[in-house]
């Protein structure tokens, strides 16, 4: 792969800085807030790319998209669809004869609300952006913690797909993807954000509402237990 899994791993540090763009997914969650922030610290200019794929709470979404856009003074955005996703079903997020279960932190099976390859689709897209753009980075907020349930969420996951960007575009192209907080607890999580003033009051989390907070998925659940964890206040609102 292009760089060793350190690369994929761990944050280079602040005064580390590229002169490339880079390209940051954002669904509007917590994760991808923060590895946003990580990711001004390092590059000159950041693009922000949105994948809509049919998910229940697609509006919030890409309003929390936006938020944080604006906050971080984008200017380079892509919103993508692949609704197809939303067709071929086989989550809670995206087909609404699955119920999203109650949160249930202690289990170690795959959850309903694991949409099949997922994380695939969003690295393709954001890899024939970065290629077109000339970007050497793409940032996705992924975090091991998640891989009891999400297999896409996985190191190893990461390190496959890097190699298949590495065979897949032209010779002159060097994109790496980076996974700055994929070996962070959430509380730690939240704790970077704060260190580098990630605007968490902006994002969403949850899987079922989109105007309060369920408090009751396994988004909401891992977000609360994590402030909890970091002895915080969540600044969403829950029901």
């Amino acid at each position: 792969m292009g760089g060793s899994n350190e690369s994929i791993e761990q944050t280079r540090k602040d005064g580390d800085r590229s002169s490339s763009l880079a390209i940051c997914l954002v669904s509007g969650g917590m994760d991808s807030c923060v590895t946003a922030a990580i990711a001004r610290t390092e590059n000159d200019e950041l693009g922000f790319l949105h994948v809509s794929y049919g998910q229940r709470t697609e509006a919030r979404e890409q309003r929390a998209f936006s938020d944080l856009a604006d906050h971080f003074g984008i200017r380079k955005r892509l919103v993508a669809s692949i609704e197809y996703l939303k067709l071929i079903g086989g989550s809670s997020l995206t087909d609404q004869r699955i119920k999203v279960a109650e949160a249930n932190l202690a289990a170690r099976e795959i959850p309903t609300s694991y949409v099949p390859f997922r994380n695939s689709h969003l690295l393709a897209i954001a890899t024939s952006w970065a290629e077109v753009t000339g970007a050497g980075s793409i940032y996705i907020g992924a975090v091991a913690e998640d891989s009891s349930g999400y297999p896409d969420c996985r190191p190893e996951f990461y390190e496959a797909f890097q190699k298949t960007i590495d065979a897949g575009t032209k010779p002159d192209t060097h994109i790496e993807i980076r996974t700055p907080i994929i070996n962070m607890r959430k509380s730690e999580i939240i704790e970077r954000g704060l260190e580098l003033a990630a605007p968490l009051e902006l994002t969403w989390s949850c899987y079922v509402s989109e105007d309060v907070a369920c408090g009751r998925c396994d988004s909401c659940a891992l977000r609360l237990r994590a402030f909890a964890d970091a002895g915080l206040a969540d600044p969403i609102r829950y029901a």
